[in-house]
């Protein structure tokens, strides 16, 4: 679906259309961009991606291709067709994926719970991990900058397994890849949302490495998180995405509570604190839009 650019334009559009939301993000992979880089990339029903030849080698690295970006042109295909179809009524935005996550994956070859070979690449020839993670972000950049020039609006980067890392090795490991990416993306003139999940023990490191707008998972309160970065960026969040599974006046006051603490303060992109379960009642993700709407500080 990623690669037929009439359907992710149509999936891209059903939340804009069905619940009223105020952008619509395209509906993408973050690990497209390991294909043109040379790795074979499968989905395995209940298992999610796998990687059939991941990266573990200093041969592996040297093989990695940061040429191929032009292959991933169906996803700008999809936001310029969901431009048209959106004729202004709300923006696109774009995503990628940050370093560290990106890496993890190409070097597990698929999920984990522990991050071993990961880590252990890390930890015993750093100038390799350095090596694999510049690539990444020579790929990862331009890729997203392509979204920019097909309309995208906003980019956001998703660290979706840095919560792997501790304080100390989020800053030496990941923490100048995300930072150059960032940088990257918004030479491209929009601004970047970072996420990073689990990232609540370092979240000032985390904001750091920059991003004009930083989302908040739900393990720490959204009001906290925003002190701890002195305010100096937006933020967005943080529902827990399990919240929507509860029973509306339960649901409408844990929506409160979070607004309640954001208060009117301007720059608070209200979301979920992850990615929405796919058995969730749409009614109840209709009615939590209803709910910020609604809302009276």
């Amino acid at each position: 679906m990623c690669k037929r650019p009439d359907l992710a334009a149509a999936v891209t559009l059903q939340p804009v259309e069905l619940l009223d939301v105020d952008a619509a993000i395209i509906f993408a992979d973050l690990l497209l961009p390991v294909e043109p880089m040379g790795l074979k990339l499968r989905y395995a029903a209940g298992e999610g991606p796998i990687i059939d030849n991941p990266v573990r080698t200093e041969d592996d690295v040297d093989s990695l291709s940061t040429t191929n970006t032009d292959d991933l042109g169906y996803v700008g295909e999809a936001i310029q067709t969901v431009v048209r179809a959106l004729a202004g009524r709300v923006p696109v935005i774009g995503f990628v994926g940050a370093p560290f996550t990106l890496a993890s994956y190409m070097i597990e070859g698929g999920s984990t719970r522990n991050f071993v070979r990961t880590k252990r690449l890390m930890y015993t020839d750093e100038t390799l991990w350095r090596r694999l993670m510049g690539k990444i972000v020579d790929v990862v950049a331009p890729f997203a900058i392509a979204q920019i020039a097909s309309g995208a609006r906003a980019i956001q980067v998703f660290d979706s397994w840095v919560g792997a890392l501790g304080s100390d090795d989020y800053v030496r490991y990941a923490a100048p890849y995300s930072r150059a990416l960032i940088e990257r993306i918004r030479s491209g003139g929009v601004p970047v949302i970072h996420f990073g999940t689990g990232a609540s023990g370092f979240f000032r490191e985390l904001h750091a490495a920059g991003g004009d707008v930083m989302g908040v998972d739900w393990r720490m309160n959204i009001d906290q998180a925003w002190l701890d970065i002195s305010y100096r960026s937006a933020i967005q969040g943080n529902l827990d995405p399990v919240t929507l599974f509860a029973p509306l006046p339960e649901l409408k006051a844990r929506v409160h509570e979070i607004l309640r603490r954001t208060g009117t303060r301007p720059g608070h992109i209200f979301n979920l604190g992850h990615g929405i379960l796919p058995e969730t009642p749409v009614e109840h993700v209709r009615a939590v839009v209803q709910m910020v709407r609604e809302f009276k500080p």
